[in-house]
């Protein structure tokens, strides 16, 4: 049986090499901030389908890697960040061990399963959430990012504040509604609850009465 030598294809290499020279590109970027990178990624992802988003932010997040560490502290953070940054990164056991990797480091936490850390960093103005995974518009967050800075808004935020409030979630929640603040229960441990806010809430918002602690803003790249 002869072989047939398979031909070349002139839009396949086309489009291979405009993908090469796009990542050369974006690999000489000045490093941003959170907020900075999910402005542009929001534009890139616009009008693209889902499966074709997914392939963007994958690339998008094994680019990052390759520039600074992944540190990564839970099940679901490991997995999350397999899916985003590729098999590059650092797994450690406490979220008090991520909390300390060095900048510019990409550390990313388990919600659950690891404690009340996040109450934390009420405690450590050095740190911040400067994202969530998922990232999928209306997904429920797994995993937090944390960062040095504070991210500003970018018009699609979600804000996490934490309460050692007794009442119940429900209640909670009604309480925040009326204050204009639409609110979903995050994660607990410890007595403490986590809340995760729709929008970007100012570090000195004073609602409600007094005003909870805040940890720090999400950003979703909606597109």
């Amino acid at each position: 049986m002869a072989l047939e030598e398979p031909e070349v294809s002139a839009g396949l290499v086309a489009a291979e090499r405009a993908l090469a020279k796009a990542v050369r590109t974006r690999m000489v970027q000045p490093a941003a901030a959170a907020d900075v990178e999910t402005l542009a990624l929001r534009q890139a992802l616009h009008g693209l389908d889902g499966p074709a988003r997914t392939v963007v932010k994958a690339v998008a997040g094994r680019l990052a890697a390759a520039r600074r560490p992944v540190t990564v502290a839970g099940p679901a953070a490991q997995l999350l960040a397999a899916d985003r940054y590729g098999r590059a990164r650092t797994v450690v056991a406490t979220a008090e061990t991520a909390l300390g990797a060095a900048e510019p480091a990409t550390v990313l936490i388990d919600l659950d399963g690891l404690g009340p850390w996040w109450a934390r960093l009420l405690a450590r103005p050095d740190r911040a959430v400067i994202g969530a995974l998922p990232d999928d518009p209306g997904s429920r967050p797994l995993a937090l990012q944390i960062g040095a800075a504070m991210a500003g808004p970018t018009g699609d935020d979600r804000t996490f504040w934490v309460t050692d409030a007794a009442a119940s979630d429900a209640a909670i929640v009604a309480v925040l509604a009326g204050e204009g603040l639409i609110a979903t229960p995050a994660a607990r441990a410890g007595g403490l609850k986590l809340f995760m806010l729709t929008g970007y809430v100012q570090p000195h918002d004073a609602r409600p009465e007094p005003p909870p602690p805040r940890q720090g803003a999400a950003h979703i790249p909606s597109g």
